[in-house]
Order: structure tokens, then C-alpha cells, then sequence
């Protein structure tokens, strides 16, 4: 994780214990998904001062921490509802940039057949970046994602000695469904 594109692709962490991927989409400003800010038991969201960002996190060591200062989640986001929910995205400012090239948001026309990658901190393998490059889009991403990859990285690339984990064909099994999972 410790070259572009995915020393982009940070590790949010809060007090309760929760973990997920989040990406950098400016110098200060983090994407995740709303629902792992939500503590289910008090059925609120958790406060700025709970959540950590580390980027280049790998093996319990990473290259960057970063406190969050402001969180905006999507208008109509409940994290009481189990189903999936379009303002299930939440932006996370930071307390200082990090000196990390930012992913851009895509801007483009998202058609079936696109190629994307899917990476990030899944809860199998909560110690390593993860990253399937063979995803592709239907109505929603070819691929399936395992708990904590959150982080979509857009158009697939084809990287290597990076240090990330990728899913191959051969590591991954079929689901019930008939989709390939990894991890």
C-alpha cells in the first residue's frame, strides 16, 4: 500500500472497534461508507473525535495517521435499515493534509461491461490492503465484496510490487449465488 493508486486507500478506525476502508479524494477529505460510522447499540453516529484514518496500514504499522475533525454522511442515511441505501457514504475531513496523491472521483458515464477494481481492509484479512482488479459492472460490481472493501478505485489497473494482496481466479471461490468471492 505504499504506491499510487493504493496508498490512496486509508484504514478508518473508530472507538467501538470498527473497521473500514476509506479512500483520499482530496488532501484533507476521505471517503467511506456512512454504515461503519453507525454504533448500533446507541443507535447513533459516532463523533469526529472517535474516528482514526491510517493510511499505509499493513500489519498493524502504517505510514500516516490522521484524526477527523468533520463528518457529513448522505441526506436520508439510516443505519437502523440492514439494506443497502444510495447516502450510505460518509465524507471525512481531516486534521491535516496527507502526502498522498488523491484519487479523483470518476465523472464519467458508468456503463455495464466497465472494468473497476474493488480494494480494501476486509474483515478476513483486516491486516492487509486487498485488491480485486478482475471486477466488472453490471447494475452493481461483478465482483463480491467481503465485509471492509469499501474503497471502489474506479477503472482497474494493472499494478504490481506494490506490496497489495490481489484476488486471483485461482484464490477465490464461488458463492451460492454463482459470484467469486476472495479472501
Amino acid at each position: 500500500p505504499s504506491q499510487p493508486p493504493w496508498n490512496a486507500v486509508a484504514k478508518v478506525q473508530t472507538n467501538t472497534a470498527m473497521r473500514c476502508t476509506g479512500v483520499l479524494i482530496g488532501p484533507t477529505v476521505v471517503l467511506t461508507a456512512a454504515h461503519c460510522l453507525y454504533n448500533r447499540r446507541t443507535g447513533t453516529l459516532l463523533q469526529s473525535v472517535s474516528l482514526h484514518v491510517l493510511f499505509g496500514y499493513e500489519r498493524a504499522g502504517y505510514r500516516w495517521h490522521r484524526p477527523v475533525t468533520r463528518v457529513t454522511v448522505g441526506a436520508g442515511f439510516d443505519g437502523g435499515k440492514k439494506q443497502a441505501q444510495t447516502a450510505d457514504w460518509a465524507r471525512l475531513e481531516l486534521a491535516e493534509p496527507v502526502p498522498v496523491v488523491p484519487l479523483p472521483l470518476f465523472e464519467g458515464t458508468v456503463a455495464a461491461g466497465v472494468a473497476v477494481a474493488l480494494a480494501g481492509y476486509n474483515q478476513d484479512r483486516a491486516e492487509l490492503l486487498m485488491a480485486d482488479s478482475s471486477c466488472h459492472v453490471r447494475q452493481a460490481a461483478q465482483c463480491t465484496a467481503e465485509c471492509g472493501d469499501d474503497a471502489s478505485l474506479g477503472p482497474a489497473r494493472k499494478t504490481g510490487g506494490d506490496g497489495v494482496e490481489r484476488a486471483s481466479a485461482g484464490r477465490g471461490y464461488d458463492d451460492q449465488r454463482g459470484q467469486k468471492k476472495f479472501g
